[in-house]
């Protein structure tokens, strides 16, 4: 497992934990309908567990309003697929904000106001997109 995945894992403990519960509630009472009551009540109680222990689990925000708010991705070249490859983040809350990231450099730039219509990173002047209308 890669470093991200298990970071997910970690960060959606809760929810992790609660679909993890209905899941073997679910299951556990297919079983007991099914005729096998040992293993369904065990599954189940064990979902019940799983269930309670997530929704008892506290849910702390990581990062602070102001982190979120200046947050910008990491300056790293993203890898050759045949075309200049890019990455664009914009924000859904005012003030509206893009942070582009161009692949061939690495370099990160921040615009204000949604995706532009075209765009030349100003580093190493090569054009990422240019949306025809």
């Amino acid at each position: 497992m890669r470093s991200t995945e298990v970071n997910l894992l970690v960060k959606n403990g809760k929810e992790n934990l609660l679909i993890a519960g209905l899941i073997c509630l679910v299951f556990g009472a297919f079983l007991t309908v099914g005729g096998i009551y040992s293993m369904g009540s065990t599954i189940g109680v064990g979902g019940l567990v799983l269930f309670i222990v997530g929704m008892s689990v506290n849910t702390e925000r990581s990062m602070s309003p102001e982190e979120i708010e200046n947050w910008t991705p990491a300056a790293e070249k993203l890898p050759d697929a045949g075309r200049v490859m890019y990455r664009v983040d914009t924000t859904l809350d005012e003030p509206k904000r893009s942070s582009i990231l161009c692949g061939p450099c690495g370099t990160v730039t921040l615009v204000d106001g949604p995706k532009p219509n075209g765009y030349t990173c100003p580093a190493c002047s090569t054009q990422l997109w240019q949306e025809e209308e």
